[in-house]
């Protein structure tokens, strides 16, 4: 197994965790949300946990942000090497990851090792990046000169990444056209592409448990990650280029193993080396490592 660890760093550290929460700072603004991975005690003392700007709690009517300080409605935090837009939303998240920062990385070198070749100047390397939420990963390869196929069925989503193209300027490809957006159910995407032949060197997705699509669709249609990541990754194989360099899928809160996704990538494809584990945080002045998602991915 391989744990990927996110380091602290200028723009981002988780400063503690425990009894069920996470406190991290995202450049000048300290957060505490809740985190169900977390099931041991708090280092920090209350005081240090009191300067969170703002802390998503659980009320009698669901659960929603209490903001205790001033706190702009969206600023910019550098992560790794990319400047992302966070944001307070009507859920716990802020559309920042930085336990996928390692993760980036590891796929930007392999797009980087294959536009060294020879074989590949004379052509973009095309990626494929599905249920692409807020763009984190679509930036990083797009910055390492990859074209990238963002889709996502959220038009909130869809929005935010176009944001975090304009934040990273030319070099997330403003000017190049490398990134292409697509508003769309995944599922229905994929179909369409093979039909019309298209390929793609590499494929990456972070299916959610569960999804609502485009728009209100009946249940039938609905995503469920039980029912419809087997079958959706069967067929995105079809998109595979003939020389193809990775598939990597991520998840969170999804009940499973990362065993579990390294098994079905097994399952539709042959001859080919899977490394799986979990992605962790790092806590700072401590050990103490935040297990932060799993992963699978496929070398070629």
């Amino acid at each position: 197994m391989t744990i990927l660890i996110t380091e602290p760093q200028g723009d981002y550290e988780l400063l503690d965790s425990g009894d069920g929460e996470k406190l991290e700072r995202f450049g000048n603004v300290v957060l505490a949300r809740p985190d169900p991975e977390v099931l041991w005690n708090k280092k920090k003392s209350e005081a240090v946990w009191n300067t969170a700007h703002a802390h998503f709690e659980k009320t009698d009517r669901g659960a929603k942000w209490k903001i205790r300080k001033n706190i702009p409605l969206q600023w910019n935090v550098k992560i790794g090497d990319l400047s992302l837009v966070c944001k307070i939303g009507n859920n716990k998240h802020v559309g920042v990851f930085p336990e996928q920062i390692a993760q980036w990385q590891w796929m930007v070198k392999q797009v980087e090792s294959r536009k060294s070749t020879k074989s590949v100047k004379s052509r973009e390397i095309k990626i494929l990046n599905l249920f692409g939420y807020t763009g984190g990963a679509t930036m990083a390869l797009a910055c390492a000169g990859a074209e990238v196929t963002h889709v996502d069925s959220s038009k909130a989503s869809i929005t935010w990444a176009h944001e975090n193209r304009k934040s990273n300027g030319d070099f997330a490809g403003t000017e190049k056209n490398q990134i292409r957006f697509m508003l769309d159910d995944v599922r229905k995407f994929v179909e369409r592409d093979i039909k019309r032949g298209v390929t793609y060197d590499a494929i990456l997705m972070d299916p959610p448990v569960y999804g609502r699509g485009t728009k209100k669709q009946s249940k039938d249609h609905m995503w469920h990650i039980d029912e419809d990541f087997l079958p959706l990754l069967a067929r995105v194989r079809e998109l595979l280029s003939k020389d193809p360099l990775f598939i990597v899928v991520t998840g969170y809160a999804s009940e499973y193993s990362h065993l579990s996704y390294a098994n079905a990538l097994k399952g539709v494809l042959s001859k080919v080396t899977i490394e799986s584990g979990e992605l962790a945080i790092k806590e700072s002045d401590t050990e103490r490592l935040l297990p932060a998602g799993i992963f699978a991915r496929v070398i070629f």
